[in-house]
Order: structure tokens, then C-alpha cells, then sequence
């Protein structure tokens, strides 16, 4: 198949790139490079050995993407493009409704006017809110804690909507948990702007000098030490479900959910002390207050996933510690350099 790739040049749309290839797919990428840089471009092409098409669009400009769907012939979309800051989101709501509602519903009606009928679309557990149990799984009820996660919830729901009334179309809804690691070859991998929000590349920048030390914020959760709980799953692993829920859009139609997570969760001193063994080096951390719209543990049941799609996480934690270092070992100042 041929795959757009929305946000093709970010952290996991990339490593989804190189699987696709992997498995025999033809990828193209649309991104405007807002969260992430060219150089992972030529960094995809020296992995892959492939020239891949690339578009420097906003996937919400209507005349842009539909120029590029009438040049493409796609027979599928993987969505990844998208603001995804939490903290920011509840700073600025309506940049975020604006850009990822938006870009949704361009990308729905170039389809239909294409004709193309597969939709993968990078949600989040996000959607799941405040659970009242663990682990989570699929059917649960829904609810979220600040506009970032809503957006994500009511593209869900878009989807679900469209998918019901266009029986040709076929939609999968992929709930993320906290995808770490990065490619084995450390060519690429995670390259935040300022200071990372999320955990691995906030302790891979303290490790390599970068930061002083690592922000934990909150140690009075009801958890085994009082730090957050989450699921973490090798970059990796989350970009071969992309494979696997692809191949699967090709041929069932209506909408169907999946998490992607490996089940386990592990605790923010977890996976300090993971990476100090992993790779023999010392994290100096800080106890901060919680921050908001955190919750107290969030962990998958990634059971449906494997049974429908044939899919799991493989990778140990060790190697999500150990190739989220040797890609910022080897890339101490990220793709800047």
C-alpha cells in the first residue's frame, strides 16, 4: 500500500516510516517540521534506502493536501500529526482544538473526495481520564483532564461518526501509552524543543549534561514509592502496531479501538533506576509538586491488540534505557547538529 504519513517526521511517525518500508508498504510524508527537523529526512533515507516523498504542509491547508492527494493515489492515512503538550494545551485550548480538530476533518474529506478508506489514527490513553481501575482496557469509559486529551477523544469520535456513515470506510483508533526508546541504529529518535515533557528524554538530557537534573514531580501518589505509574512501550514496538493496524484497515471496514501498551507499569524511580543500570550512570533528580491533570498510574491491557491484530510489545525496558542512550550519546545536541 501507499501510506500518508501525517507527521511523518516526528518521534514515533518516523520509526512507523522505516517499519512500513520494512514490511513492503510505500510511505509519504506530510509534516510543516513545527516539532521536528528536516535532518531526520535524510536520516530515513540512509536507514531505509529509499527516497521518500515528502510534503512541508500544514495538513489543515485544504488546497495543499488536496494537491497532494490528487498527484499521490494513497490507498491509506496514518495520523500522527498533531499538538501534543499537555501543559500547553490547557494554557492555549483553542490553538489546539483549531489545529487538531482541523487538520482531522481536512484530511476526512480529501479521503472522500479520493476515495481513500483506511484511517490509523495516534490517539492517546489520555482519553481514558481519571480510570477507576487498572489496567485499561478498551470498552472503559472515557473522560479526559485537559484539551490536549479531549482532542483526542473528540477525533475519536469524528472518526466513529464518519466510519458509520461511510460503510466503505475503515477506521483504527490506536490509544498510545508512553512510547520511550528510539531506533536501534541511534540515528533517530526523540529531539523535544526546550525542556522535554516527557520522562526519557528529560533523563537522557540530564545524563548527557544537557540538564542539570531530573525533574519528578509529585511522590505522594498512592503508588509502591509515590511516584507516577505508567506503561512503557519501546518506540519501536508501538511503530510495528501501526503495521499490523494498517494491514488490518485494508480489510475490515467500520472502526475498531486498540491500546498499545505492554501491560506493565513502572514508576517514574523505576525507570531512573533502569537507566542508571542499563547504562551505569547516575541520575540526580528533585522532588517537585505534582503537576495538574496528572494522574496516579495508567497502565494498558494490551490483550485485544494481540488477539485481533497478532501484535505485542517485545522489548525489554532495558533496551527502551539503553537505545533512548546511545541515540542521545550519539546525538548529544539532537538533530541540530
Amino acid at each position: 500500500m501507499k501510506i500518508l504519513l501525517t507527521g511523518g517526521a516526528g518521534f514515533i511517525g518516523s520509526h512507523t516510516c522505516i517499519e512500513l518500508i520494512k514490511a513492503g508498504h510505500k510511505a509519504v510524508i506530510a509534516d510543516d517540521l513545527s516539532n521536528s527537523k528536516p535532518a531526520v529526512l535524510e536520516r530515513l533515507k540512509e536507514l531505509t534506502g529509499q527516497d521518500i516523498p515528502f510534503y512541508n504542509i500544514d495538513v489543515a491547508d485544504k488546497e495543499k493536501v488536496d494537491s497532494m492527494f490528487a498527484k499521490e493515489n494513497f490507498d491509506a492515512v496514518i495520523h500522527f500529526a498533531g499538538f501534543k503538550a499537555v501543559g500547553e494545551s490547557v494554557a492555549k485550548p483553542l490553538m489546539y482544538y483549531r489545529n487538531n480538530l482541523d487538520t482531522t476533518l481536512t484530511l476526512l474529506e480529501a479521503m472522500a473526495k479520493y476515495n481513500v478508506n483506511n484511517f490509523v489514527f495516534s490517539s492517546s490513553a489520555t482519553v481514558y481520564g481519571v480510570p477507576e481501575r487498572v489496567p485499561l482496557v478498551e470498552g472503559m469509559k472515557t473522560g479526559c483532564t485537559n484539551p490536549y486529551g479531549w482532542t483526542k477523544l473528540m477525533i475519536e469520535q469524528i472518526l466513529t461518526d464518519a466510519a458509520a456513515a461511510d460503510k466503505n470506510l475503515s477506521v483504527v483508533l490506536l490509544r498510545y501509552f508512553n512510547p520511550i526508546g528510539a531506533h536501534p541504529s541511534g540515528r533517530i529518535g526523540e529531539d523535544p524543543t526546550g525542556i522535554p515533557n516527557n520522562l526519557l528524554p528529560y533523563i537522557t538530557q540530564v545524563a548527557i549534561g544537557k540538564l542539570p537534573q531530573l525533574g519528578v514531580f509529585g511522590n505522594d501518589y498512592p503508588t509502591h514509592d509515590g511516584t507516577g505509574v505508567r506503561d512503557y512501550i519501546h518506540v519501536v514496538d508501538l511503530a510495528k502496531g501501526h503495521v499490523k493496524a494498517i494491514e488490518y484497515a485494508d480489510k475490515n471496514k467500520g472502526t475498531e479501538i486498540f491500546n498499545l501498551g505492554t501491560g506493565i507499569g513502572y514508576s517514574v524511580l523505576d525507570i531512573v533506576k533502569a537507566f542508571e543500570k542499563a547504562n551505569d550512570i547516575k541520575i540526580p533528580y528533585v522532588i517537585k509538586p505534582r503537576r495538574d491533570g496528572d494522574i496516579a498510574e495508567c497502565y494498558a491491557d494490551p490483550t485485544k491488540a494481540r488477539d485481533v491484530l497478532g501484535w505485542q510489545a517485545e522489548e525489554t525496558l532495558e533496551n527502551m534505557c539503553k537505545d533512548s542512550w546511545r541515540w542521545q550519546s550519539n546525538n548529544p545536541k539532537g538533530y541540530e547538529e
